[in-house]
């Protein structure tokens, strides 16, 4: 299968699969005479777990070493669970983090109505946003 051939069946662009192959995502495909690149058909099947797994949140890294315990014959679903568990673990504290950010806006927002423009001073800048003391 040539790279857009490839292109096209994934929906991923050539310059990606390109950029996969210098990472070493995927195996360097065979070469024609010509130069053009020729992929296995698996390599179709790889490239859709890098997307599944770049969905999920793991990073290029985590790709790669999910696929190398896979290379090195080992099943790597318990490093995946692993990985995915810091995932959702990073999600919540953002989550957390989101609801902490969403409160001090709906204050600002709330304070913003009562306020009177005039009353802002110049170091002030603006008294919607409270700066922290000096």
């Amino acid at each position: 299968m040539h790279i857009g051939d490839l292109a096209a069946t994934t929906g991923v662009s050539t310059q990606t699969l390109r950029f996969y192959e210098r990472e070493g995502l995927i195996p360097a495909p065979n070469r024609q005479s010509n130069g053009y690149r020729v992929y296995d058909d698996g390599v179709a099947s790889r490239i859709g777990f890098i997307r599944a797994a770049q969905t999920a949140g793991l990073t290029l890294s985590d790709i790669a070493g999910v696929l190398a315990l896979r290379e090195d014959g080992q099943a790597p679903c318990s490093h995946v669970h692993s990985l995915l568990t810091g995932k959702l673990d990073e999600v919540r504290a953002r989550q957390r983090e989101l609801v902490r950010l969403e409160k001090e806006i709906v204050g600002m927002l709330t304070t913003s109505s009562t306020l009177d423009p005039a009353m802002c001073s110049e170091r002030s800048i603006c008294n919607v946003i409270p700066q922290p003391l000096p």
